[in-house]
């Protein structure tokens, strides 16, 4: 059997995922055969295995890093959210709509005996498996209900890393209040606590690790610095906390930041040149919309409306701008959508209008579509690779130019995509900026050579040996 390595954090947006990912890539250097491993997941970034199957980003982002095939084994469950108190349920890579269902608190007597048969099969299969954490451990609220944290710690008898956010501020007393919330038998995993995004001279940090060991018993083993080097978001956290940097006399690509945006980590490739906005006024100086993803089209687009963003859009599309919709955001540039089925919502509806931009007309069905693609767009000549994540059936009319069919549709400066990932393309980037008159932004480097960046900042920052001796 494998050992097992696993990432905790005191908060959502500790790092667990980026820490994961570099410990992935730094031990598959040494020649050990890793996967990852993530009980449950809750994002709206998802991707497809080459199986044709559905889950998160950040297990397909750390497979990788681990350079192994990805695996829905990996990430078992994937929870969706579509509202504040609903998420659709990714058992395995495929919907339940069954399991989605449930109470919350029912689903653990479904879930968990997928997650220890996943767990327990990559464990006999892999060297080494790392375990990212999600959340904080500390939710004594959801104990009862836990599959991903300390439960899946016990069931691998996994070594605990404990990393807190030093740069928000209080690291020292998230850790030691998360230690006081777990349990005696939680606390006899835990090998080491790890201060992650720090800012500054690390000696200044003295006594504060020594007081907490005292407290503990726990050592802390990583200072790691502030690293700015990106990876593909597992959530939509960083949109509050990332301002836009561009200027808008030097023009933009504005991104519609829908409620329950999807699969935003696409845009990366646009760098700085990206602007997501949320006010009408915002658009001003923007030469390209773009209308992203969205876990509920039909409420997304209805907050287009309410916020003004829609008649700004339309405008802007009037005026000659060039506007991209993908996934969610195609449907919402189409004529209509209908979901007779209620795929997005409990009760089936008769269907919303969209902004007309484009003559498509879509239809929720109730099976997903989950494909890796490859095609050739016959407007560029590019072949273009991605995946299509959607429930979404798309029709069009007389007054659409289809591309490629079922995939890419063109009315004038008006373009919409079922391929996630295609700016990801990077002549099709060009081209798509191109259109927009606006210049490549400066290049990110490949995403093995961000992977082996952080690998060894982590690992310089980590004390190797106690890794070592969790192996």
């Amino acid at each position: 059997m494998g050992k097992a390595i696993m990432v905790q954090g005191c908060t959502s947006s500790a790092g667990k995922s980026y820490l994961t990912a570099a410990l992935c890539r730094a031990l598959a250097n040494e020649g050990l055969r890793v996967a990852p491993f993530k009980a449950q997941n809750m994002s709206n970034n998802a991707g497809v295995t080459p199986a044709g199957l559905e889950m998160g980003r950040a297990q397909l982002v750390q497979a990788r890093a681990a350079r192994v095939t990805p695996d829905v084994r990996m990430n078992p469950v994937l929870l969706k959210p579509e509202a504040d108190t609903r998420s659709q349920v990714v058992l395995l890579g495929q919907v339940s709509r069954e399991i989605t269902e449930l109470p919350w608190r029912e689903r653990k007597a479904h879930l968990w005996p997928h997650v220890q048969v996943a767990l327990h099969s990559l464990l006999a299969e892999f060297d080494v498996v790392v375990i990212e954490g999600a959340g904080s451990p500390a939710e004594v609220n959801l104990r009862g209900s836990d599959i991903v944290n300390m439960r899946v710690a016990l069931e691998a008898q996994a070594g605990v890393l404990l990393a807190a956010d030093i740069d928000r501020g209080g690291a020292f007393a998230h850790l030691l209040g998360t230690w006081h919330c777990l349990t005696p038998e939680e606390r006899g995993l835990l090998r080491g606590f790890i201060l992650n995004r720090f800012r500054g001279d690390a000696r200044l940090l003295s006594p504060a690790p020594e007081w907490l060991q005292e407290q503990t018993g726990v050592p802390t083993v990583g200072v790691i610095p502030m690293l700015d080097v990106t990876l593909p978001e597992e959530d939509g956290v960083w949109l509050d906390s990332r301002a836009a940097a561009t200027d808008a006399d030097a023009g933009f690509v504005a991104i519609a930041r829908l409620p329950r945006v999807s699969n935003l980590d696409e845009f990366a490739p646009l760098g700085p040149l990206a602007r997501w906005v949320s006010r009408p006024d915002e658009l001003a100086g923007a030469r390209a919309v773009i209308i992203p993803g969205s876990k509920s089209t039909a409420a997304d687009l209805n907050w287009l409306r309410q916020t003004g963003l829609a008649a700004g859009i339309t405008r802007l599309a009037g005026a000659g701008v060039p506007v991209l919709g993908v996934c969610g955001g195609l449907q919402m540039l189409g004529q209509s959508i209908r979901d007779p089925h209620g795929i997005e919502g409990r009760v089936p509806g008769a269907g919303v209008p969209g902004l007309g931009l484009l003559d498509l007309h879509t239809e929720f069905m109730p099976d997903k579509t989950t494909v890796q693609t490859t095609f050739t767009d016959p407007e560029t000549g590019f072949a273009l690779t991605g995946y299509e994540i959607h429930h979404g059936q798309t029709r069009a009319g007389g007054g659409v130019q289809t591309l490629a069919p079922g995939l890419l549709w063109r009315q004038g400066n008006v373009r919409g995509t079922y391929l996630h990932g295609l700016l990801e393309n990077p002549a099709y980037l060009e081209r798509f900026l191109g259109w927009a008159g606006l210049p490549l932004p400066p290049g990110l480097d490949s995403l093995d050579a961000r992977l082996d960046a952080i690998a060894a900042q982590v690992r310089a920052g980590l004390d190797w040996s106690v890794i070592e001796g969790m192996l």
